[in-house]
């Protein structure tokens, strides 16, 4: 545990009282395995059972009745077979003590309970599933297919875990400072290591191996190429070629699961050229102008909608967009280069609690999704509020199968200057990316150090670094 008791205590009312009434049933996760049962891939708990009861033990389930406040942690004793390879383990008995849960019970015995609950005409209240073994326990639980569980998901237990994660405390921005640190030390090694005949495959080994060292994990599979221009472009064995950009974009994971994510673009010859700094910079004065934007009251909708301006009149001045500014964003035509968000939020997910779903996370009554391209891309609309952690990630990319689809189409062609556009279809794609905390009267990066990212910054650490 990484928190005090009170804190989970004190996370279990809340939610309780947000609810309201019935059972509110926390699968914790399970082993999983990657070729044979024994052979698991390292253990990950589901980051709303730690939430509120802050375990790390497989086979484990919360129960929280809303009604009455009695909670109860299952979950049955390692035997010895297990205490023979894995050795000794804490009891079920004292994992509730220490999150400061009355009462335990055998993993079976959670049969009884929902049975009692249904039987007496109650609600019984689940969350979203996103792994299959768990869909199938709910469908042996509730009887519920699992093609109708996402739907029949209890939208007012989604709802109160929204509201309450959503906000981070002091505690959990220290844990995340934590994350940004060791995505400190990741990126900066990647930029070390980014110089012709080293490959992607290579700094992306690097990268997770950093955050290991530190007890952590990648917060998501690294994206390390030097084809930028494709959103979640994997490491391969390519070497990295002089003259060509390598775009990076990785993140740690601390032990309890708060998550870094950073993004740079770094010139693999050490210095940008013209061509080069002409698109970085428009992305660089994007992510800045959002900075500057984002603050308590205000919906990053509209800090999403300022960059597309000012992006739009960036490209017009190097001639591959023309027209109004206004109508052309209005159109989408921006997102031929930004097909994505400003950004989602970040927490003990690196798309926090995106399992749950998009719509109750980013968005609200008062924000709705948009069906248009690029726009419907973005993961965080809704107003900020104090605690809230977002990522800014403006980018710009040139993606040649969109392109030609677009101008084949005739798609935005009065805001878009296609013959001027396919002379960077050898482009690649840049994407700078940062943790932002919104503060009573701003917002500010998480992480005690700053990733170089301004042309200068880059180029000056490039010079510096060791042979």
């Amino acid at each position: 545990m990484l928190f005090p008791q009170a804190t989970y205590i004190q996370r279990r009312e809340a939610l309780r009282q947000l609810v309201g009434n019935g059972l509110i049933v926390l699968p914790g996760n399970n082993e999983s395995p990657m070729n044979y049962p024994a052979n698991t891939y390292k253990f990950r708990q589901d980051s709303t059972f730690l939430y509120f009861f802050g375990q790390h033990r497989d086979g484990l389930v919360g129960v929280i009745d809303a009604d009455t406040g009695r909670e109860v942690l299952l979950g049955d004793e390692i035997d010895i077979d297990d205490i023979v390879w894995y050795g000794e383990v804490t009891s079920v008995e004292q994992m509730a003590r220490e999150c400061g849960v009355a009462h335990v019970a055998p993993a079976a015995a959670i049969r009884e309970m929902v049975a009692d609950a249904k039987k007496a005409g109650r609600r019984v209240h689940f969350l979203p599933p996103y792994r299959h073994e768990t869909m199938l326990w709910l469908h042996d639980l509730l009887g519920i297919h699992p093609s109708r569980q996402r739907t029949e998901a209890s939208t007012e237990l989604i709802q109160a875990v929204v509201k309450l994660r959503l906000i981070k405390s002091e505690e959990e921005i220290a844990e995340l400072e934590r994350a940004a640190a060791i995505g400190y030390e990741m990126h900066t090694a990647a930029m070390r290591l980014c110089r012709p005949g080293v490959t992607e495959a290579y700094i992306g080994g690097t990268l997770e191996g950093i955050a290991a060292s530190y007890g952590s994990n990648v917060s998501f599979q690294s994206i390390v190429s030097m084809h930028g221009e494709i959103l979640h472009g994997y490491p391969s064995e390519r070497k990295l070629e002089a003259g060509r950009l390598l775009l990076c974009d990785a993140g740690a994971e601390t032990r309890e699961h708060y998550c870094s994510d950073h993004t740079r673009t770094t010139p693999i010859s050490g210095t940008y050229t013209q061509r080069q700094k002409d698109i970085y910079n428009i992305v660089v004065d994007c992510h800045d102008l959002a900075l500057t934007h984002a603050r308590p009251g205000v919906k990053w909708w509209d800090v999403h909608f300022a960059v597309c301006k000012l992006m739009t009149e960036r490209l017009k001045d190097l001639g591959l967009m023309q027209g109004d500014t206004e109508e052309a964003v209005r159109a989408g035509a921006h997102a031929l280069f930004l097909p994505h968000g400003l950004g989602h939020a970040m927490g003990m997910d690196v798309h926090d609690m995106e399992g749950l779903g998009q719509t109750y996370v980013g968005y609200d009554d008062e924000v709705r999704p948009s069906t248009q391209f690029g726009t419907a891309s973005l993961r965080f609309a809704r107003r900020l509020e104090v605690g809230h952690v977002v990522t800014d990630e403006p980018g710009i990319y040139f993606i040649p199968a969109l392109i030609d689809l677009w101008r084949k189409g005739g798609t935005n062609a009065q805001f878009l200057c296609f013959d001027e556009i396919e002379k960077f279809k050898d482009f690649g794609g840049v994407r700078i990316e940062d943790d932002v905390l919104i503060t009573p009267d701003g917002c500010r990066f998480l992480g005690e150090k700053r990733i170089p990212y301004h042309v200068d910054e880059v180029e000056e650490f490039l010079r510096n670094r060791e042979a």
